[in-house]
């Protein structure tokens, strides 16, 4: 199978090429190289390689001559800085996947496996022993600066235990990346719809491992707590280091990835679905931070209590539609995982957009 792989020289993408070579597929790397997410140009795989901007309808239109499947990876990610990064994420993340939806629908390519993002979910699923399962709100910053982190019943205020959400609980993006992440959901599944098209989305948890980028507030927890140990400084853990989150490695995720292309010709016409990708093991972020810590070895983590209006306490899935449906399973676990990570190579510092 040839597959035409955007943002194929990323974190995430290089590790999807490189997997779907290793199982005698045909990857094509398509990317814009750009400074935001590549200091210096990536070193040639033996991949064909298309530098271009998902954004250029032309470039991308010549890109899919041949191709079976697209693997759409390319993206900005990360919560960024401040709301003034909106426009770079709505047009590199939804302008993007428009213009490359309707190329592939131009030039009769109908197989498409898009990256996707736990974050859709906001916070996660929660239980009350009253209630059952609720949805609470946001968490309003008077509670975040007196240090009250837990969400709580928004029906009758008590303590509530977190649990797994399923990929059919209802969405709520909290901030601009993870609303950029749901809307190329609905492209896709407008896209699928309209022309026939099978989609499988892939919603991701936090991913780590070799080749991340460091020193940029672009970038995933892992890797601001492993850029912190390799300046001799201990890891900074915002709120008090309880945030339960799903650490997953990339070379899963690049598996997963795999999956989906191969099984997605078995979807049904004109279809999006959604499949929560993670290790199902939860842990905390200060759990991460100690680990890492440990492993590097370096100083131990700093838990500040400062916050990030926008964040959510606890975001757990449950991945089990993916492991029955797609046959995937997680190969490697967080103690591993996290000390293969520690002596990993990361990428340079990327450049801040202007």
């Amino acid at each position: 199978m040839r597959v035409l792989v955007t943002g194929g020289a990323g974190f995430i993408g290089s590790h999807i090429v490189a997997d779907l070579a290793a199982r005698g597929h045909e990857p094509v790397v398509f990317d814009a190289l750009l400074p935001a997410a590549h200091a210096q140009r990536p070193a040639p795989t033996g991949a064909e390689w298309i530098e271009a901007d998902v954004r250029d309808r032309a470039a991308v239109a010549g890109a899919l001559r041949g191709v079976d499947a697209v693997c759409h990876q390319a993206a900005m990610v990360g919560l960024g800085k401040d709301f003034a990064d909106a426009p770079d994420y709505v047009s590199c993340n939804d302008l993007g996947t428009a213009v490359l939806l309707a190329a592939m629908a131009d030039a009769g390519v109908r197989d498409l496996v898009l990256a996707g993002s736990m974050v859709v979910y906001g916070e996660g699923r929660y239980d009350c022993s009253r209630h059952g399962v609720v949805r609470p709100g946001p968490r309003a910053p008077a509670d975040l600066e007196a240090g009250r982190f837990e969400p709580v019943c928004p029906q009758c205020g008590d303590d509530v235990a977190p649990g797994l959400v399923g990929e059919d609980a209802p969405v709520d993006p909290r901030n601009v990346y993870a609303t950029t992440k749901l809307a190329q959901e609905h492209l896709a599944a407008a896209w699928a719809r309209a022309s026939g098209g099978r989609a499988i989305a892939l919603r991701y948890h936090n991913v780590y491992g070799p080749g991340m980028p460091r020193d940029t507030p672009y970038a995933g927890v892992a890797s601001f707590f492993r850029s912190s140990l390799a300046r001799g400084a201990a890891p900074v853990v915002f709120e008090d280091g309880g945030q339960r989150r799903d650490f997953v490695h990339v070379s899963d995720i690049a598996s997963a990835n795999t999956a989906a292309l191969e099984g997605v010709a078995s979807r049904a016409d004109g279809e999006l679905r959604a499949y929560n990708v993670g290790s199902g093991e939860p842990h905390t972020i200060l759990e991460m931070a100690q680990e890492l810590a440990t492993a590097y070895p370096g100083p131990a983590p700093r838990v500040t209590g400062d916050f990030r209006l926008g964040d959510v306490r606890h975001i757990t899935a449950s991945s089990q539609r993916i492991r029955s449906e797609l046959g995937w399973l997680p190969a490697v676990e967080f103690a591993a995982g996290i000390a293969g990570f520690a002596h990993a190579s990361m990428r340079a510092p990327a450049v801040e957009p202007a």
